[in-house]
């Protein structure tokens, strides 16, 4: 089994988000950079199935020089080796799918994971593009992942109930939270990082499907009203004002 793990590096969460001078992009100064939280579903499934199975777990990424550090830390997860595909991050995800097709094209990889979706583009594009691109079947936003002899059952939540994909190996897969409880490295781990292979590969140029034309931060929230008076007078001032700001009766 040889399994393919595609990382995204994201803004923290918690970090503020500033617009750069350019007004198209964000201003990279003062933010932490971890990897995307669906993304480590992703590679804790890789992980586990090496465990049970055995299996080589490569972990790629498509981006820059700071990404190599997350990179460093799958090799500590347990990852077997990495790839670091040095591109501009357009923030086109058929751009990213493009570039991991053509790594994947020919290497024997049995299974290619993914976060369902990025944090910040929350496109939940580049693991479908990237199945076509690669000829090959798909399951997304996974809960609950099986193999069996060149074969997998895959479940997602749907509207109601679980829904049930089953389909031929190789193929995409993309996961959701709730797979799995992501691990942390260990001390061992991330010594034994510094042993494993970081290759480091040129992208080929391809033509953005999308350009960010402009980005803006959401509008600040205005300051809450406090209502004066007692329960009937506060009533009769909260309904004054669903009428006659909010329009909503």
């Amino acid at each position: 089994m040889k399994i393919l793990v595609a990382l995204k590096q994201v803004p923290d969460t918690e970090t503020k988000i500033k617009v750069a001078a350019d007004g198209r992009s964000l201003d990279p100064i003062d933010v932490k950079w971890i990897t995307n939280p669906y993304d480590e579903n992703a590679m804790e499934e890789a992980l586990r199935i090496k465990e049970a199975q055995g299996a080589e777990v490569v972990a790629v990424s498509v981006g820059g020089e700071r990404t190599r550090e997350m990179l460093r830390n799958a090799l500590a997860l347990g990852a077997d080796s990495a790839v670091l595909i040095r591109a501009l991050e357009t923030g086109d995800p058929l751009s990213v799918a493009r570039h991991l097709a053509a790594y994947a094209q020919g290497k024997g990889f049995d299974l290619l994971l993914l976060g369902h979706m990025g944090f910040g583009g929350d496109n939940g594009a580049v693991g479908p593009m990237l199945a076509e691109l690669l000829g090959l079947a798909q399951a997304t936003v996974v809960t609950r992942l099986e193999l069996g002899e060149g074969c997998f059952r895959a479940e997602r939540e749907a509207e109601g109930g679980t829904e049930v994909i089953e389909g031929s190996l190789p193929a995409v897969i993309t996961t959701q939270r709730g797979l799995n409880e992501p691990r942390y490295p260990t001390l061992k781990g991330i010594i034994g990082a510094k042993k494993k292979p970081l290759e480091e590969l040129e992208g080929t140029a391809t033509e953005a499907a999308i350009s960010i034309s402009a980005i803006a931060l959401p509008p600040a929230r205005p300051e809450g009203r406090k209502l004066e008076g007692n329960a009937a007078a506060q009533a009769a001032a909260l309904l004054q004002l669903l009428r006659e700001e909010a329009k909503v009766i």
